[in-house]
């Protein structure tokens, strides 16, 4: 019993991310009129800000677990995702979001790649061959025009930002508690973000889809998101971790076609098919290595 619940994790943590990367399709959907109304630092800064309070009160005893080596390794960590935040929302600014979100899915070739660097980790050829995949499905759904703009340059930079959060919470959250490990981080990105924001001073939310905006992204994209990220990424590699959350830009598309933002083209449906074909391809390994054991 207890060896049939502990393969079972992997198959937890892969739907749990899928409930992530749904949450924050959602979300760059409500986001992008929202930024439109109301500086992008001071929504981020009021969106993480109230996060990491809902989370905080939902267990007030955490913040006795906040130990020297849990701020060590969780600050660094949110000050590298804030900084994703703010340079994936300028780039939003700049460019489209069609451009936005498969720029910032680079990440998924680039994690594997700074992991193999940094740490050298093995990646395998179906590890590639996935990643392969869901490039060309991310490129099939979100690419609609052709060249390098300032934009692109900043969502290139997310990109490589979001790799290298996803690697250090791979490498250094396993040895840490999911649950404070998160608040910390919530509590870095809203620091990055205030320190924007108190710049030419702070402006709240202006009318009630602002804030509506603002609490569905604190609340679902935020504080439940990166929990559940948080405690996943401790029980599956990164490669694996990157591939599922690709499918973020599936959730964007079908969300937007369904509040009339965008038309589902034959484009995006073939784009959509080949990332899951992507997801499969990565996660078969695993259930064959599982079933044997």
């Amino acid at each position: 019993m207890m060896q049939r619940r502990a393969l079972n994790r992997p198959y937890l943590a892969a739907f749990a991310l899928l409930g992530v990367s749904f949450a924050w399709g959602a979300a760059f959907v409500v986001m992008k009129p929202a930024i439109e109304k109301e500086p992008f630092y001071d929504f981020l800064a009021i969106r993480f800000t109230i996060a990491a309070l809902i989370m905080i009160a939902a267990q007030p005893k955490v913040l006795t677990q906040f130990t020297p080596k849990m701020l060590a390794t969780g600050l660094p960590l949110g000050v590298i995702l804030g900084l994703a935040y703010v340079t994936q929302t300028i780039a939003l600014e700049q460019t489209t979001a069609a451009i936005t979100g498969f720029l910032t899915g680079l990440y998924v070739v680039l994690t594997p790649l700074l992991g193999w660097l940094f740490f050298r980790h093995r990646v395998s050829l179906k590890v590639i061959l996935g990643v392969g995949l869901a490039t060309v499905g991310l490129g099939l759904i979100s690419v609609t025009e052709l060249g390098i703009q300032p934009g692109h340059l900043w969502g290139i930079l997310c990109a490589l930002l979001y790799a290298l959060h996803i690697i250090g919470l791979g490498k250094f959250s396993a040895r840490h508690d999911a649950y404070p490990l998160t608040i910390v981080q919530l509590i870095a990105v809203a620091a990055v973000s205030w320190i924007g924001a108190l710049v030419d001073g702070f402006q709240p939310p202006p009318s009630g889809d602002v804030w509506f905006a603002v609490i569905f992204c604190a609340v679902f994209a935020t504080a439940i998101a990166f929990f559940v990220q948080t405690w996943a990424q401790a029980r599956m590699d990164a490669p694996r971790v990157a591939i599922i959350l690709t499918s973020e830009v599936v959730f964007t598309a079908l969300i937007a076609v369904s509040v009339g933002q965008e038309t589902l083209t034959l484009k995006t449906t073939i784009g959509g098919a080949v990332m899951v074909l992507a997801m499969l391809l990565v996660e078969w390994p695993t259930r064959r290595a599982s079933s044997s054991k």
